[in-house]
């Protein structure tokens, strides 16, 4: 790894070179994965990867470079072909590092945030493999049969290492460090008449002792499973409520267009609504980078600026763009930070447990799969393929599948009546399940 003398060293090299402004970005990545094949190892994957980024600002004008050639000698003409092919871009008065004061300052360790699991390092492959392995379910499968055959299991458990340090040419020096475990299953089980079903199911954790390695392909298999008969049902309007593990499906768009650069190109259904109340009092979604300990929390962005706790969308208020520098001046207005990053979405009403969100809601269509579809980020309309469950009464009825939902999301989350709490800690974005009132289904 390069260390931060060898990286002043690099940076300084490209001032003598002509660079008025630098920041440079030095990551290193480490990942072991064994694959599981109906309980036996099949395959085991190794991967380490190095590289400097250098973003340089020239006589007004500004480029991206990259490169995993670290000896010094081809790094300086690195650099050197790097400032010549910027001198040749057009002039863009808007580039320029970040105000000083915008900074991370307290990102020096890179642990800070306790997402670094020192029990990574004495890992080695027998463990892995041991792990792995454990993980499996093929050989208990019986226990779950009922009417179908699981006739496959396919498996990946993986570990990793990531590390990054940020320095510029006014004096910043911000470093990440985390480890991430994960493992993910595949199962497909087949029915009396030889139709064919398959799910997954996945977990990760940046501590191994958080990761759930025994349940992962139990849940996959069950979740196949519960997809056999599916039955087609007539286009209707009905209460629609969707999975944790797929919420996140319907946020994402909002969070993109809240997006520095589609608000700059008017390419956002919420470009003009900053401080309007266009969403029901219900809806709060926050940013918390800097909860210790919790997956993709961070310090700092890509700039170096520092996180902090914001209001994305208050009592249905837009309350943030995320607009980096480069946005912001060409905006005329203050930046924040460049994107969300611990996005969590505030439950309403006292619901738990997704079985008593179902039984509060009463009938309507449990969505727990998106396939394929799209949103149009302009207009905020969109189109997605679903399948899931019918319910009445509060109970799962029986499997659907090939259906659509239409309409747009401002008129969506306005129909939104009630959540549970069981958003999955392992994901970026703190989803929990969501129910909307009277929505769109096409078969």
């Amino acid at each position: 790894m390069m260390d931060i003398k060898e990286l002043n060293k690099t940076l300084e090299f490209a001032l003598e070179q002509g660079a008025q402004q630098v920041r440079l970005t030095y990551s290193k990545s480490v990942m072991n994965l064994t694959g599981i094949l109906n309980g036996e190892v099949d395959k085991t994957a190794y991967a380490l990867d190095q590289s400097l980024q250098l973003q340089l600002f020239v006589d007004g004008r500004f480029g991206t470079f990259s490169s995993n050639r670290l000896e010094e000698k081809e790094l300086q003409a690195f650099i050197r072909s790097s400032i010549d092919t910027v001198r040749m871009l057009e002039p863009d008065e808007f580039r320029s590092l970040p105000e000083p004061e915008r900074l991370v300052k307290d990102a020096v360790t890179g642990q800070e945030l306790g997402l670094y699991d020192p029990s990574y390092e004495s890992l080695t492959s027998a463990r892995r493999k041991e792990m792995a392995l454990g993980s499996s379910f093929w050989s208990r499968k019986e226990e779950l049969e009922n009417g179908f055959t699981v006739i496959a299991e396919e498996g990946e458990y993986s570990d990793s290492l990531f590390d990054s340090i940020t320095i510029d040419s006014q004096g910043l020096f911000a470093r990440h460090t985390e480890t991430s475990f994960e493992i993910g299953y595949e199962a497909t089980v087949e029915d009396a008449h030889g139709n064919h079903y398959s799910n997954f199911w996945w977990d990760a954790a940046p501590l191994l002792k958080d990761l759930k390695l025994d349940t992962c392909s139990k849940t996959a298999i069950e979740r196949a499973s519960a997809a056999l008969f599916p039955v087609e049902i007539d286009s209707c309007r009905t209460n629609l409520i969707v999975d944790s593990e797929c919420a996140g499906k319907l946020v994402t768009p909002l969070l993109n267009s809240l997006g520095g650069f589609a608000v700059q190109q008017k390419n956002s259904f919420l470009a003009d609504k900053l401080g309007k109340k266009i969403f029901p009092e219900s809806l709060s979604i926050i940013d918390l980078p800097r909860v210790p300990g919790q997956t993709g929390c961070r310090l700092f962005d890509s700039e170096g600026v520092a996180t902090r706790d914001l209001p994305v969308i208050e009592n249905g208020v837009v309350k943030t763009f995320f607009i980096n520098t480069y946005i912001g001046h060409k905006m005329g207005v203050e930046p924040t930070i460049e994107d969300a990053t611990r996005v969590k979405l505030m439950p309403i009403g006292d619901c738990i447990t997704q079985e008593e969100l179902l039984k509060k809601i009463g009938d309507g269509i449990l969505v727990t799969g998106f396939n394929g579809g799209n949103s149009n980020a302009a207009t905020g309309n969109f189109s997605y393929g679903i399948e899931g469950f019918l319910i009445r009464g509060g109970k799962k009825v029986h499997p659907v599948r090939e259906m659509l939902i239409t309409g747009d999301f401002i008129s969506l989350w306005n129909s939104l009546v009630a959540t549970a709490r069981d958003a999955r800690p392992c994901m970026s974005k703190l989803i929990p399940t969501l129910a909307f009132k009277d929505v769109s289904f096409s078969a």
